[in-house]
């Protein structure tokens, strides 16, 4: 059998599971495809740890903080979306990472380096290498962060993403491919018609996927579960992630509740959003990929500023997600849909409008082939190849 020789470097940052989760899809695939030299780094902790540290922490810091009107992420991104990538602002955060990144090409002399990550310093070393670079856009939104010369191609989520960018700086659609989003080999293959994970009798035919670990407000999740048990007629199923004391309220206030059942960290996701008939969540561009992918109506509450809120007015928009900013109206909106037959299959419809396949498999093979057009080049003189 014949081994691709290929070194992949992907480099990711840690802000949020979704970068990461991105990376990881797209190592699988490489190695599906006998690339088995793949490394992933998160080139601020490495390269930056203190920096890292403490922007990771006004990270988080500022989901809480916009809770109460002090948005100062949402500020910063709005502020810096239309930035000229070749002005001095960005020249001078383009320098980010620049000294890690020319000692991880000297240590692991890759072929290709995949962004997942807007690190601009990435393309300018790519260039002074002659190594590709390419960029996979993880939102459903552009930022001029995510836009720098010299890119080998950039992956994005949407034809109209790809539109945004041919017309902001002239990006070359040819330098465009519209893949999706990657994630996890697991969404692809979890059939939508799935049973239930647990074993408990079913009262209900609908069930309610609830990311709890992303309400910021405990109430509001309280609030939400007593609206639908009132009036939604259906099961819940909470996930609360690492959030130990959040289970542990939550359990405390519904002990053995019949329709209402409480997850800590879970690994069968696929399953449990297979089992859905919608999810409440944030809107992270990979969260609303693998809805996406399963054909899962998504109701969004609250989103926060910057690339969330704008993924969540994109899928408000073309009909993939409500989006709501009150608990009592996410409440009613979730009822409204349940009791409406048809509802999930005519949202459901619209998302496999919008599916191209799985994205990482695409990005992978494209990215192999250029890499071999590449090698076909430097292997055979011009005129040659023109015969």
């Amino acid at each position: 059998m014949y081994i691709r020789r290929q070194r992949i470097l992907i480099l990711t940052a840690g802000y949020g599971e979704g970068h990461l989760q991105v990376s990881r899809a797209l190592e699988h695939s490489f190695r599906s495809h006998q690339v088995h030299h793949v490394q992933i780094v998160d080139l601020m902790k490495e390269a930056h740890p203190i920096l890292h540290s403490v922007s990771t922490k006004l990270y988080q810091m500022s989901t809480v903080s916009s809770q109460f009107g002090f948005d100062y992420y949402g500020w910063s991104y709005y502020a810096t979306r239309d930035y000229n990538p070749a002005g001095s602002v960005q020249r001078y955060l383009n320098t980010i990472g620049r000294r890690k990144i020319q000692e991880l090409i000297k240590q692991s002399r890759p072929d290709a380096i995949i962004n997942t990550f807007p690190f601009g310093a990435v393309t300018e070393m790519g260039k002074e290498y002659s190594i590709p670079a390419f960029t996979v856009i993880t939102d459903y939104t552009l930022h001029s962060r995510w836009i720098h010369p010299d890119t080998a191609k950039y992956y994005v989520a949407t034809e109209d993403l790809k539109n945004e960018l041919i017309s902001y700086r002239e990006t070359q659609a040819e330098h465009i491919h519209v893949t999706g989003i990657p994630v996890r080999p697991a969404f692809y293959e979890t059939s939508a018609a799935s049973p239930p994970v647990h074993e408990k009798d079913k009262a209900c035919s609908e069930r309610v996927l609830i990311m709890a670990g992303s309400f910021t407000v405990f109430h509001h999740i309280t609030e939400l579960v007593h609206i639908l048990l009132e009036q939604g007629d259906c099961e819940m199923d909470l996930v609360c992630g690492r959030h130990d004391k959040l289970a542990h309220k939550l359990n405390s206030l519904f002990p053995d509740h019949p329709h209402v059942h409480i997850y800590g960290y879970v690994e069968h996701m696929p399953k449990l959003m297979a089992a859905a008939s919608c999810i409440v969540t944030k809107a992270g561009g990979v969260t609303l990929s693998e809805a996406l992918v399963l054909g899962l109506p998504a109701f969004i509450f609250k989103p926060f500023g910057g690339q969330e809120r704008e993924n969540a007015i994109y899928f408000t928009e073309h009909g993939l997600a409500k989006t709501s900013y009150d608990a009592k109206e996410l409440g009613e909106q979730i009822c409204r849909f349940l009791s409406f037959p048809g509802a999930k299959e005519r949202m459901g419809h619209r998302m496999a409008g919008m599916r191209k396949g799985a994205a990482a498999e695409l990005i992978v093979e494209d990215i192999l082939s250029s890499l071999d057009q590449q090698n076909l080049h430097m292997a055979y003189p011009t005129e040659v190849l023109k015969r």
